[in-house]
This record gives structure tokens, C-alpha cells and sequence, in this order.
């Protein structure tokens, strides 16, 4: 009798649960569908953009929420998109499960990177992948004109504002000097081009599914970090990652984040000193990144302690006393960079649409599954949940900030992978079917639209 009562008594918990997952993702793909649907209303208030032309309408508005245009089409990677992503949801989680630790994280990267490309190839190889970083708004674009490194960290604040004669290109402008550094010293190493810029983006993106589940793994839960493994691989968010500079600094301050967790348990400084150094880079190749402390502190928080916090703060130091050293100062280029905001499209979408379609245009870059796991998240204080809760903060936060309004979908690169673990913490036997929404939203995403940014 008893055990009939402990029976009935779960059958309502899960029910209810599940009850719980379906309206949050209901709730997200509502909020989704709204962010495409009110475009077309013709309201001028709730807007994607306000004072436009036809022709900017075309160009930052067609396929809002998300930065692109309206076009299907179909490329040589379809096929193997979709036979990627077949494989990935029918064995991902077993193999996820009994492959050791070094083969998975080997598999993980590798898939990942096939993932990736073969997205990036439904729109072509020069469309697609070379081409993506060679436009005039681009790094690349402003390369062959450094030629005294330390002379352009000197100058480079004063480039930063628009409507002057040597003012940078939009993209090298609205970043610290590390970003554009990082494509000098690729040139310099003779691997010059939209291709290698390219492949530099796409390998070091990619690695980050492989930081992820080392986080989650250094902090005690091997068992959450395999059943991470498939979502950090087959998610939407592949489509920004081939091809964009987001996905670099995506990956950068992942394994920084990866170290620090390594850090909390071999109790070993040159870890956290590592952290440091790649945590402190990240914040000269993207302001946005100094938002990364929160699942920083959510590392800290999990592992209850602090002290890696000592070598972190000491690698930290030591990037920001080199870019110091060589003229740069970050709250120079900071308080600049949010006039020379303002000065470009910023100031014609309207933070009365934006402030909410920017969550959409997350949600179809982490796919549907990631909200529908909230309700569990919110509910522990385990490693994972934390990390989550952290990234969310991190989006919030630059949300409020009104310096993300559109592009999300790419700028908000390096918080979605976090969130990206969210759906192993749903019950295993649903994995596959949610991770075949993840696939089909990215398929549709990718034929459906032709994705800028």
C-alpha cells in the first residue's frame, strides 16, 4: 500500500514537472514568434527600427530578431548537416555515456567542428566561411594598415569615435585592441586571409564544447558534464560560430573559465594564474566579456572556495599591465566605445522592442531546449545549475545595459555556451527529443535565412 502511494506521489512530481518544462518552452517559442511576427505590424514604436529607409529595413531589419535577411536556399552542406545532426541525436547520448574521458573530449571538439561547418557550408564556401571576415566592416579590412603595434595601442582610442577622417571600421571600433591584435598577429605569422581568419574563429569556437564539459567535470560531476556533451555540440548557436570573431572570444574565455574549475580542485596556481591570462584577455578583445565574472564566481560558489581567486587576479593583472604599458587604457576605450554606439544604428532600434526580442534572438541561438529546463535549474544549487544561473545573469545584465540591442544572437556568444548545459539536468529519456528540436531549429534557421552579422 505504501509503495503504491511513494508510486502515485512521483507519477504527480514528474507530471507536474513536465507540465513545468512544456510552458517554459512554450513560453520561449511564443516569445520567438512574437519577435518575427511584430515586424510586420507596422507599429512605430515597438519596432525593430525606427527612421528607415527601405533599404535599411532590408539590411538590419529583414529577419528580425535575428541579423540578416529573409532567403531559402540550400548549399553542399545540407547534406551532411543533416546526417550530423541524425548521428548526433540517435547515438550522441550513449556514446556521451561510455566513451573515456579523453576520447570524448576529443569526439566533442571534432563533432563540433563538423557540426559547425557543414552549417556554414549550406551557404557556400566563400559565402559561408572565406568571405565572412573580409568585408569592409570587418578586422581584416584594417590589418595591412598596422604597421608599429605599439604606436596603434598608443592611438587607438582616438580612432574610435565615427565621423573623423581615420576613424576604425565598425567592428574594430566597437572592441578593445585585442581583437584586431589578434588578426595582426595571424597575418604576421604569413596566415593572412578570410580563410585562416576564418579557421582561427571556427577552431578555437568550437573548443569550447569541450570547456564546458571540462568545467562541469573539474567541479565534481562527471556523470551532468557527459550528458552536457551532446547539447554543447548540436546546438543553434553553430551558425554564429561559423563565421564571427564572437566565437574566438567565445572560446577564449571558456577555457579560462575551464582552468579556473581545474584550478578549485588541483589546488595548483599556475591553473589559476592561466585563468587569469585568458579571463583578462577576454576583456581586450570584448568589453561585453567582463560579464564572464559572474560564472566565474559561480566556479568559486560551487566549489566553495576563493583562493584561486589570488592567481586569477594576478594573470588578470598582468594582461592589463601590458596593454596599459603600450597606451591602451581600458575605461578610455570603454566610455568611448558607448558614444561611438550611439553615433551608428544603435540609435534607430528602439529599446522598446529590443529589450525583449534580444531574448528571442537567444533562444533560437541556444535552441528551445535550454528555457524548457529552467524550471529545474532554479530548483538546485548544484555546479550546473550555478554555471547557468550565472550566464543568465550575465544576459540580464547586458540586456539592461542597452548596448546589445540586435546581433544577440552573436554578441551574446560567450554567455549562451554556459547555458548551453542547462538541458542535461532535463530527464535522460527525453534527451534525444529534445536535442532533435536543437537540430531542426538550426536547419530551419539555416536555410531559411542567410545569417549576417
Amino acid at each position: 500500500m505504501l509503495g503504491s502511494r511513494v508510486g502515485c506521489t512521483r507519477e504527480k512530481v514528474n507530471a507536474i514537472r513536465y507540465w513545468r518544462e512544456s510552458l517554459a518552452a512554450t513560453v520561449a517559442l511564443v516569445l520567438v514568434a512574437v519577435a518575427f511576427v511584430v515586424p510586420y505590424l507596422g507599429n512605430e514604436l515597438v519596432t525593430p527600427i525606427i527612421n528607415r529607409t527601405p533599404q535599411q529595413v532590408r539590411d538590419f531589419a529583414d529577419a528580425a530578431p535575428l541579423f540578416g535577411f529573409r532567403e531559402f536556399h540550400y548549399g553542399w552542406g545540407t547534406p551532411f548537416a543533416i546526417l550530423i545532426g541524425v548521428t548526433g541525436v540517435l547515438w550522441g547520448p550513449d556514446l556521451a555515456r561510455r566513451l573515456p574521458w579523453r576520447r570524448l573530449l576529443a569526439l566533442v571538439w571534432a563533432a563540433s567542428g563538423a557540426w559547425t561547418m557543414s552549417l556554414a557550408m549550406i551557404d557556400g564556401w566563400r559565402r559561408g566561411f572565406t568571405t565572412r571576415l573580409a568585408s569592409t566592416d570587418e578586422y581584416l579590412h584594417e590589418v595591412p594598415g598596422v604597421t608599429d603595434i605599439p604606436a596603434t595601442l598608443r592611438g587607438f582610442s582616438e580612432r574610435i569615435l565615427d565621423y573623423q577622417a581615420d576613424s576604425w571600421t565598425t567592428h574594430v571600433s566597437g572592441h578593445p585592441p585585442g581583437a584586431l591584435l589578434t588578426f595582426v598577429w595571424l597575418d604576421r605569422l604569413g596566415l593572412s586571409g578570410g580563410a585562416w581568419a576564418a579557421a582561427l574563429c571556427v577552431v578555437v569556437g568550437t573548443s569550447a564544447a569541450a570547456a564546458v564539459i571540462v568545467t562541469v567535470r573539474a567541479l565534481g560531476d562527471e556523470t551532468m558534464a557527459r550528458r552536457v556533451a551532446p547539447f554543447a555540440v548540436l546546438a543553434p548557436a553553430a551558425i554564429w560560430v561559423a563565421v564571427s570573431a564572437d566565437a574566438f572570444y567565445m572560446g577564449v574565455v571558456a577555457w579560462g573559465i575551464a582552468l579556473l574549475a581545474i584550478s578549485t580542485r588541483t589546488h595548483r596556481w599556475p591553473a589559476s594564474f592561466a585563468a587569469g591570462v585568458l579571463l583578462g584577455f577576454g576583456i581586450y578583445l570584448n568589453y561585453g566579456v567582463v560579464l564572464m565574472g559572474l560564472p566565474a564566481i559561480a566556479v568559486l560558489i560551487a566549489a566553495r572556495t576563493a583562493w584561486p581567486l589570488i592567481g586569477a587576479v594576478a594573470g588578470a593583472l598582468v594582461v592589463t599591465v601590458i596593454f596599459t604599458a603600450y597606451g591602451f587604457w581600458w575605461f578610455d576605450g570603454y566610455e568611448l566605445v558607448q558614444e561611438r554606439y550611439y553615433q551608428g544604428i544603435a540609435l534607430d532600434r528602439p529599446f522598446e522592442y529590443w529589450g525583449w526580442a534580444n531574448i528571442a534572438a537567444l533562444f533560437c541561438a541556444v535552441g528551445v531546449a535550454v528555457p524548457a529546463a529552467f524550471p529545474r535549474i532554479f530548483t538546485r544549487a548544484a555546479p550546473i545549475n550555478l554555471l547557468v544561473i550565472g550566464a543568465i545573469a550575465a544576459v540580464v545584465m547586458a540586456d539592461l545595459s542597452q548596448l546589445s540591442k540586435a546581433e544577440t544572437e552573436r554578441i551574446w556568444l560567450p554567455f549562451a555556451m554556459w547555458m548551453l548545459l542547462a538541458p542535461a539536468v532535463l530527464p535522460q529519456r527525453t534527451h534525444k527529443f529534445w536535442l532533435s528540436l536543437q537540430v531542426l531549429a538550426a536547419l530551419a534557421i539555416n536555410h531559411l535565412l542567410f545569417t549576417n552579422w
